[in-house]
């Protein structure tokens, strides 16, 4: 690999554009993103861009081991996608008027100097305008940014009344119906349950691996620590080659086994309590025993019964599937502490593989965002998606030729496609979905699984389906898409099967079906 030399004044202006962007507000305030970047650019400046890997960075940047594993351990992806954000707001804000702006490309891991052509700077070979001259064209632009100003501001005071309009018009209307009926509209209405006027809970996230002898970072980038606050059981290696619906195979290699309690310090408050399960041990095919039936669970939370006769594979659908299962509105006991009982109740004992505790509402869970993708993304409305979680079959692909018809085409870079499910884990109540989809012009630029070969065809003529009730039939997605590549599907009062979820299931009519997106709100 040949490395562009550097000259010492192009070295010199580079490294000057770097001081300034970690004096920013945006680094000094994340020491840890501030790290990263100076990290990247120390080894471009060196001419060592060939050294700048995934594996590199995890040890000398993050502290990782020698066995770091970058397949279970994505905190390279994840920062690196932190960086990028950070960058970007950076440049939109303080650094907009730098003529040298700092990039990392999606998908690699070397910076980027790229000189932007701003109003103020001169063409290559230009003359520098007289001081008469450069006061004249100031006066200009002042005039101009004025005039814009008082525009800007009759345009949006104009808005504001249209969209006060809009919405009154549209409460009349709601207050007209009697009984809304499940929606199938194109835009993405406003949801009952809205983070940007009541804001995401903040407060103290636990995560626990049960069973587990060290922590590890998911793909989400949330740090999981090695077993604790535990009393009774046994902590049991698992032979399990893979665990269906999740990425994060390395939750399932350890459990907790037995009867068993967990007291866990938490500061008053309201929580969501998400518990991680799969039965690795009875599987009939790798121990001729097994199936529904061979183990029975109580989970109580302080004294409270949340699972009663709960059978794991019964419940998971199989053994070797994640299940997870979700309470909302979990409070500390008064001695400050969540109490979890485990108990066995027919001589097989229990089993838990994990125990995440996060910041709650009162009344209702947490949203649930999906992009079938390796890492998290912040999209243009500040929200959170997770990676892809709790599917299976298909496929992943991913697209660099941006989408249509949307200001956050990152959003749908990438999609699941062929015969495929998603079971979204919720508590007891209704919800609304929507679903993102995008029609593709191009073939993808990168599989999941390239050895495998193949590209996904451009039919799409599906069938979407959720606990056996038809959402979308025969539904065309270039038809749906023919003056933009992007649409969405919004559903309201759904709600969970037996088991707790929502049982989404992607089937193909002509081609394959996709999804690049799946949103759950409460009600």
């Amino acid at each position: 690999m040949t490395v562009e030399s550097l000259s010492p004044v192009a070295t010199d202006e580079r490294r000057a554009e770097l001081r300034a962007v970690l004096a920013a507000k945006e680094f000094v305030r994340a020491p840890r993103l501030a790290h990263l970047l100076s990290y990247l650019c120390d080894k471009q400046f060196a001419g060592e861009e060939n050294q700048i890997k995934e594996y590199s960075i995890g040890v000398e940047v993050f502290g990782r081991s020698a066995s770091f594993d970058q397949d279970s351990d994505s905190i390279v992806r994840v920062e690196a996608n932190r960086l990028r954000k950070r960058l970007a707001e950076y440049y939109a804000g303080e650094g907009a008027s730098h003529e040298l702006q700092i990039t990392i490309p999606v998908g690699q891991y070397v910076p980027r100097f790229s000189r932007i052509s701003t109003p103020d700077t001169d063409e290559p070979g230009g003359k520098t305008e007289e001081p008469a001259a450069g006061l004249a064209a100031a006066s200009t632009w002042s005039r101009i940014r004025t005039t814009w100003r008082v525009a800007l501001w009759t345009f949006g005071a104009a808005s504001c009344v249209v969209v006060i309009l809009v919405l009154f018009y549209g409460w009349r209307v709601t207050r007209t119906v009697k009984e809304p009926a499940r929606s199938n509209s194109t835009n993405q209405a406003m949801a009952p349950f809205e983070e940007a006027q009541v804001g995401l809970p903040v407060g103290p996230e636990i995560r626990i691996l049960a069973g587990g002898g060290h922590s590890l970072v998911d793909h989400a980038g949330k740090l999981w620590s090695g077993d604790a606050y535990f009393s009774g059981g046994t902590a049991v290696k698992s032979a399990a080659a893979h665990v269906w619906r999740t990425q994060e195979q390395a939750f399932y290699r350890t459990s907790r086994q037995g009867n068993f309690r967990y007291d866990i310090p938490l500061k008053k408050g309201i929580y969501e309590l998400r518990l991680h399960f799969a039965e690795t041990v009875y599987d009939p095919e790798s121990t001729g025993t097994g199936g529904e039936g061979s183990r029975i669970m109580t989970v109580r939370a302080n004294g409270r019964v949340l699972l009663s006769d709960f059978d794991l594979v019964a419940d998971a659908g199989g053994s070797r599937i994640a299940d997870v299962k979700v309470f909302p509105g979990i409070e500390p006991a008064p001695d400050g502490q969540l109490h979890l009982q485990f108990e066995g109740d027919n001589g097989a004992g229990a089993i838990l593989q994990a125990i995440e505790i996060l910041p709650g509402a009162r009344g209702h869970m947490l949203p649930v965002r999906v992009l079938p993708r390796q890492t998290p993304y912040y999209s243009n409305d500040s929200r959170w998606w997770s990676p892809d979680d709790y599917f299976e079959g298909g496929r992943l692909a991913a697209y660099s030729a941006p989408a249509s018809g949307t200001d956050d085409p990152d959003l749908y870079a990438n999609e699941r496609w062929g015969n495929f499910s998603y079971a979204i884990p919720v508590s007891p109540g209704r919800y609304i979905l929507t679903l993102y989809f995008a029609v593709r012009h191009a073939e993808p630029d990168q599989l999941a699984d390239p050895e495998q070969g193949g590209n996904p065809p451009t039919a799409r003529l599906f069938n979407v389906f959720c606990n056996g009730h038809a959402l979308l039939e025969n539904f065309d997605l270039k038809k749906e898409t023919h003056e933009k590549d992007v649409v969405t599907r919004r559903f309201e009062g759904l709600e969970p099967d037996a088991q707790g979820k929502l049982l989404l299931d992607f089937v193909p009519v002509e081609g394959y079906a996709t999804v690049s997106g799946i949103e759950v709100l409460p009600e």
